[in-house]
């Protein structure tokens, strides 16, 4: 007989792990126990050699289905005189933690949910250690019910023996409850199934009712009925972006957009995202997903209709995840609240994915870890940018990213954002050593940084942190060629950059190439603007020596724009991607006013799609040391052709000229890594890799290109100039 101490390290606790190790243990005949201790587990096992051999091996190979084992650390020990084996209490330690996203409502449960003779029918808060709630009502770690927001529910005596039966799927279920002794829903002074009635009753009458969800409250209404959609737009401040809807199912997603087997998956995944999917009208792509937690179950089956469910605050505003907040904010703007009595710990809005990819990583997928390819000799926080914000923590060879927090534009979104930033630190149980933040002065993530001391601070370019988040998600080592396209960020000369070539490793960058520049009127007024962004290519781009495109369009002011230009009268200078794409949705006449980030990138995809044709006319000059790619001939040859024909022309050119700037600036590098919330644009993506042949083309997919995944590169960057050497 051997004894052994077993450490696992990975996603292991809130996943039914210590469950596992007691049923393959007792399988067995292994002696001894397990515990969480600190963010991981420590297993003490005695029996023969090759049964602990097999013991060690059905660890990993029969794992939950949500577990994630990164390492197994084994070290002999002393016999420890056990007869039996164990589950024992939580302990305190060290070492590397992870904390599991919330996960959507498991077949067992569901099956519970709808049965008459289940003690736990149509109870909105039934789980298991299968599903549930976890990041959004942790507080500390190891996961344990005493340090979540269930500690104020004891548990009732049917309940407790399922919690501490091994052979019950709720063993250390921390959020198990039941109607006896869990959370209740309340409707103003009525609670429990009567009041998710009175909601329900509302949404069917036209009304909008804000209900309180996993990861904060949300805005719900009749996906059907067009005034309550018109009333929740002006509600949300949020006129024309789209609104995404709950199905009951993939069948019925399928009857209003084009689902494929992979996006099938997405929607039935335990993660339960919102995916963005090509409308079967023809018209935009339509974001759908499905109910993920029993009370979106609840609300879907009594209803029996789609759902319009968005967050629920105003735009700009964090989500309210108090119900004294949501009273003071969303009450006076709705026809009912929803609430319950179980407290929301931690803020998550819903994960958005697009073509497999990334756009937004919230629930379901955050504050799951991902690997840094240089490990951090410190930790380090890196504080995103501003827009789509993120903050991610590198501890050792992993980044734990935080979820989305929305733009840093007030208080309160500062507020939630410092909050987040608290948590991922108490989780992690460290106090960084270093923070990692964006060059821009202005950003309040930049603002929050000068809170560190100067030696304590590491600065990093924005197009850097968009290729080398690309670059680190999948593991590259030696440099590659970062393609990044987006709006705005400031670059490393003090100007604008949105467009560029970058040679770059994680240490460092050189830029090789970028778009020709142009005045953006009015500063911010000019990117939601689109017209004044064309006007800034008709009257002040950089000159190639080239005619500037016909005055052919008709702006408000456009004299006085003109007049700003030419004395360069709050008109800065962008090398951006993105505001070229604005430019070119103005010309055609598909976008006047952006009412949302991109939308005028966006209707000029969803204008291309179907068209084809040739690429429109471009040029490459040498300038500066590096190759520029000069827009005039581009936006000049974009009049005169059908608006979807010249769009699809359009997304052709940057193709093209992506290919050209990459295979000028190459050399031996041979892996290119796209980044930037341009290349959220599927179509151009598929463009620029086929036009790569003989490339590896790399684009985010765990981590947003846009700037969510901004934190992340900022992550992997502060931790390769800190360990030194050639990365």
């Amino acid at each position: 007989m051997n004894s052994e101490r077993i450490e696992v390290h990975g996603t292991v606790q809130g996943v039914g792990f210590r469950p596992h190790v007691y049923r393959v243990a007792s399988a067995l005949g292994i002696r001894g126990d397990v515990r969480n201790v600190g963010g991981h587990v420590v297993i003490t096992a005695s029996g023969h050699p090759e049964t602990l051999a097999a013991f060690r091996r059905d660890l990993r190979d029969r794992a939950p289905a949500h577990a994630r084992i990164d390492d197994i650390t084994v070290t002999p020990a002393e016999d420890f005189g056990l007869t039996d084996f164990f589950v024992r209490d939580s302990g305190f330690g060290v070492g590397p933690r992870t904390v599991v996203p919330d996960l959507a409502t498991c077949e067992a449960c569901l099956g519970e949910l709808f049965d008459p003779d289940d003690r736990r029918y149509r109870y909105p808060f039934i789980n298991c250690t299968d599903c549930g709630p976890r990041a959004t009502i942790v507080e500390s770690l190891p996961y344990d019910r005493s340090r979540t927001a269930m500690r104020g529910f004891p548990l009732c005596d049917l309940c407790s023996a399922e919690y501490h039966d091994p052979a019950d799927r709720r063993f250390h279920a921390e959020p198990v409850a039941c109607p006896d002794c869990g959370p209740r829903l309340r409707w103003d002074a009525v609670t429990g199934g009567e009041a998710l009635h009175l909601a329900t009753s509302m949404i069917a009458r036209g009304g909008i009712v804000a209900i309180k969800g996993i990861g904060g409250y949300q805005l719900v209404c009749d996906a059907r009925n067009d005034e309550a959609i018109a009333r929740l737009r002006i509600v949300k401040h949020r006129p024309r972006k789209p609104l995404a809807v709950m199905v009951r199912d993939v069948s019925e997603a399928r009857g209003m957009a084009v689902v494929d087997a992979a996006a099938a998956r997405q929607l039935e995944s335990p993660a339960a995202p919102i995916v963005v999917l090509p409308a079967r009208d023809g018209a935009l792509d339509v974001g759908l997903f499905l109910p993920y937690s029993p009370l979106h179950h609840l609300l879907l089956h009594d209803l029996a209709r789609p759902l319009v469910v968005t967050s629920g605050n105003r735009s700009g505003e964090p989500i309210a995840i108090t119900d004294e907040r949501a009273e003071a904010t969303l009450g006076p703007l709705v026809d009912g609240i929803l609430a319950h009595d179980r407290p929301i710990v931690a803020r998550y809005d819903d994960s958005v994915v697009r073509a497999g990819r990334m756009v937004r990583r919230a629930r379901g997928f955050a504050p799951d870890s991902l690997p840094l390819p240089v490990p951090s000799p410190a930790p380090v926080l890196a504080l995103g940018a501003q827009l789509k914000h993120t903050t991610t923590l590198a501890v050792g060879d992993r980044a734990v990213i935080g979820p989305h927090t929305g733009d840093l534009e007030n208080v309160e979104t500062f507020t939630a954002f410092e909050r987040t930033a608290e948590a991922l630190c108490r989780w992690q149980d460290v106090t960084p050593d270093y923070c990692a933040h964006d060059l821009h002065p202005r950003y309040l993530s930049t603002r929050h940084a000068r809170r560190w001391p100067r030696e304590r601070r590491i600065p990093v370019q924005h197009h850097h942190a968009h290729v080398a988040a690309t670059a680190a998600e999948h593991g590259v080592r030696g440099p590659f060629i970062g393609v990044a396209y987006d709006g705005l960020g400031l670059g490393g000369d003090g100007t604008l950059w949105g467009g560029e070539i970058l040679l770059a490793t994680y240490r460092d960058y050189r830029r090789v190439g970028r778009f020709g520049r142009a005045p953006l009127p009015g500063g911010e007024v000019a990117v939601r603007r689109p017209g004044r962004m064309a006007l800034g290519y008709l009257y002040g781009a950089e000159d190639f020596g080239e005619p500037s495109i016909p005055d052919c369009f008709d702006v408000d002011d456009q004299e006085l724009i003109r007049r700003m230009i030419e004395r360069r009268v709050n008109c800065p200078i962008a090398s951006s991607a993105g505001r070229l794409f604005d430019a070119a949705a103005a010309l055609l006449g598909l976008c006047d006013e952006n009412s949302y980030e991109g939308e005028a990138a966006v209707l000029l995809e969803a204008a291309a799609h179907g068209h084809s044709g040739p690429a429109l006319d471009w040029k490459l000059h040498r300038r500066d040391g590096m190759w520029v790619y000069d827009p005039i001939p581009t936006l000049r040859d974009l009049l005169g052709e059908p608006a979807g024909v010249a769009a699809a022309r359009f997304h052709t050119t940057i193709a093209e000229v992506t290919v050209a700037l990459v295979n000028e600036v190459a050399g031996t590098v041979r892996t290119v890594c796209l980044g930037g919330g341009v290349f959220q644009n599927r179509g151009l993506v598929d463009e620029v890799t086929r036009g790569l042949d003989g490339f590896q083309v790399l684009v985010g997919e765990r981590v947003p290109v846009n700037d969510g995944g901004i934190s992340y590169g900022q992550a992997a960057i502060a931790a390769a100039l800190l360990a030194g050497g050639e990365h």
